[in-house]
């Protein structure tokens, strides 16, 4: 009896072992999402065209056609729409706007009258 519960014990850890993995998994995938909804709401503020994002949409799948060993396929699709969204020209190019701003703010020159 006493080997019976010892047997139940190491099971019942395997299984919350399991269960703490598949809860990290989950976690960085509700991260990844959360990054690309951002972008995307942040191309979407920025009038991006239906059809430009659907290129990107179409070169992330394209590029995620065959999964890699070790990586949940969800994630690696999330992760190269992630990759492929921040390569986009609008972001970047607001990106650069915005930290130009910023310096133009920043300029330690400042010139009283």
């Amino acid at each position: 009896e006493l080997q019976q519960k010892v047997e139940e014990t190491e099971l019942l850890k395997m299984e919350l072992q399991m269960l703490e993995t598949e809860r990290l998994r989950l976690s960085l995938v509700e991260e990844k999402l959360m990054d690309v909804l951002q972008l995307l709401q942040q191309l979407q503020d920025l009038n991006i065209s239906k059809r430009a994002l659907g290129k990107i949409l179409l070169s992330t799948l394209e590029s995620c056609r065959a999964p890699q060993p070790g990586k949940t396929h969800l994630f690696e699709v999330l992760d190269n729409l992630y990759h492929e969204l921040t390569a986009c020209e609008l972001l970047q190019s607001q990106a650069l706007e915005k930290a130009q701003s910023c310096q133009s703010l920043s300029n330690p020159l400042v010139i009283l009258c």
